[in-house]
């Protein structure tokens, strides 16, 4: 793959995230409301803001762009300074306390690996900015793999954490490539490949216990099987998010309808969703498109701060 190519998907991958992430975050409101607007499918005016997920993705991909891989101390550097232009973005409590100690000069393998009295966390932030790093390394998976766990391990030590950023990882290098007609799988056969890829973790085997989930299941039953992100850890979040992008691939209206409808952690969810199935999917309604925070056009896009 050529790098112009390499650093287009990447982008997709993000702008997918961006949108998702802006779709999902305007479904924090009390659960009957959010039900009866999805019921609906009723969206809400602009402006739509990204949170943290989005952030934290477009430091994936500046670093991508910048070294064409994941250079830790860079990432490490991008995310402080970036957590530094704006903290109300929703990050969590961790990650406040992680980022600021590397913003203090801490450095970062101090950092991650002190969160939870040194068991790390297994939290879902490494797997919601994975997809650019999959886009972009997609034409090599033991790529994908190395460059993932490298992701996340910046901010995630346990097993969990770098398990869902690879697990993201994967399936949106398999999605680019069923998209360029090099990998036919969907659906279960997906998601077996993608736990295939992983290291033994609570979080591959929830994946594969989404292949007995079927395409036509309730809601209510895939998310009693797989989580909503709830609990905010990667094993609780991305065996969902990877049903959704293995069967609704095809529609990025109907990936994210679907996916916020798990309810949970919404912004979270659909960043996931929204940066797999942007890889695969083209139309994307012109409306969200006009409501949406660019990255781009953020503070967080520009060069070194």
């Amino acid at each position: 793959m050529e790098m112009k190519d390499r650093i287009k998907y990447a982008k997709r991958a993000l702008d997918g995230i961006a949108l998702g992430d802006c779709f999902g975050q305007t479904f924090f409101v009390p659960d009957e409301t959010a039900c009866q607007r999805i019921k609906d499918r009723e969206i809400l005016e602009a402006p739509w803001h990204f949170t943290d997920d989005t952030v934290m993705a477009i430091g994936v991909y500046r670093i991508l762009e910048r070294y064409g891989e994941i250079n830790q101390d860079e990432l490490a550097r991008i995310f402080a300074e970036n957590y530094r232009l704006d903290w109300r973005r929703g990050y969590g409590g961790t990650a406040h306390s992680i980022l600021r100690s590397i913003g203090d000069g801490e450095d970062w393998r101090a950092a991650a690996s002190g969160a939870f009295d040194g068991m790390g966390s297994m939290g879902n932030g490494g797997a919601m900015r994975a997809a650019p790093v999959g886009a972009y390394f997609a034409d090599d998976l033991d790529k994908v793999l190395y460059h993932a766990r490298a992701s996340a391990e910046v901010t995630h030590a346990h097993i969990e954490g770098i398990a869902g950023a690879m697990a993201v990882a994967a399936a949106s290098a398999l999605l680019l490539n069923k998209k360029l007609g090099n990998y036919p799988g969907e659906g279960n056969v997906f998601l077996r490949d993608v736990a295939d890829k992983l290291p033994e973790s609570d979080t591959k085997y929830k994946i594969l216990s989404a292949v007995s989930v079927p395409k036509e299941s309730s809601i209510e039953f895939a998310v009693s099987v797989l989580g909503n992100g709830i609990r905010l850890t990667a094993q609780d979040t991305v065996p969902f998010c990877l049903w959704c992008a293995g069967y609704f691939y095809d529609s990025v209206e109907e990936a994210l309808w679907k996916a916020v409808s798990a309810l949970g952690d919404r912004d979270t969810i659909c960043a996931i969703v929204g940066g797999l199935v942007c890889l695969f999917a083209d139309r994307i309604p012109r409306q969200w498109l006009g409501y949406m925070e660019r990255p781009e056009e953020s503070v967080f896009f520009g060069g070194d701060h």
